[in-house]
């Protein structure tokens, strides 16, 4: 068992699960964005990530933080922020935090949770739709444990998405991209490993790094220069 786990944090997969199964169940019938509104407004914490019961969580952001290269980021961009417990890390190297998530509740939570914490701000926005003010203006983008509820996550979205979040980054800007990673064959572990490789393969990033840690994978990209113009990712059923 990894150094940052114990016994407690297998009560967290087993939650996490439970959550996501809810999520698959509600998404034929009402879509993705729906279905995590409706897991937030039945519960305040559907992942157990602020729970002081559990250390994995925690200790992953904390892991995460420490990948960033040694520098301090002028405006950040936490997409999918959920209750904002990452977006608070990324606040003790980032000017200014913006996190953003498809769920209302959830960011009304986040500022309730962070309302001490001067330079976070959060809003409900969809990564599908967001604003083209967004373009340019952040020096850091992190994506972390969100793109696998969207639905069909299929290759041609995965580009798009790849470019979209690219054009949201200044010339210079970076992009941490993280996602469940357990024992390479298995079906989440295949699904993150497309995440990462359409990231890395896509003309908007040059590849920096890639990290595998107790059970997550962390790709970090430059955005490229030159970088063509990248059209916002096209709206499908859910």
């Amino acid at each position: 068992m990894p150094a940052f786990m114990n016994l407690r944090d297998i009560g967290l997969f087993l939650h996490s699960a439970r959550t996501d199964a809810r999520i698959e169940r509600l998404r034929p019938t009402i879509g993705s964005a729906a279905a995590l509104e409706a897991i937030y407004a039945a519960d305040s914490d559907p992942w157990s990530a602020a729970s002081a019961r559990y250390r994995y969580q925690h200790r992953k952001y904390e892991v995460l933080i420490s990948l960033l290269p040694p520098r301090r980021f002028a405006r950040a961009l936490d997409l999918g922020c959920g209750l904002g417990l990452l977006s608070r890390h990324l606040a003790s190297r980032t000017d200014n935090v913006v996190g953003i998530d498809v769920a209302p509740s959830a960011v009304a939570r986040a500022r309730v949770l962070h309302a001490d914490q001067q330079n976070l701000l959060f809003e409900a926005q969809d990564l599908l739709s967001l604003p083209s003010a967004f373009d340019g203006s952040f020096d850091l983008v992190v994506v972390a444990d969100v793109l696998y509820y969207l639905s069909p996550l299929d290759d041609a979205l995965l580009k798009a998405l790849a470019m979209r979040i690219a054009a949201l980054l200044a010339p210079d800007g970076m992009c941490m991209l993280a996602n469940h990673y357990f024992f390479r064959l298995d079906p989440e572990s295949r699904r993150s490993r497309r995440i990462h490789d359409a990231f890395s393969w896509s003309p908007g990033f040059v590849l920096q790094s890639e990290h595998r840690r107790p059970f997550f994978l962390t790709t970090l990209l430059q955005r490229a220069g030159g970088m063509p113009a990248a059209a916002s990712p096209e709206r499908r059923p859910a």
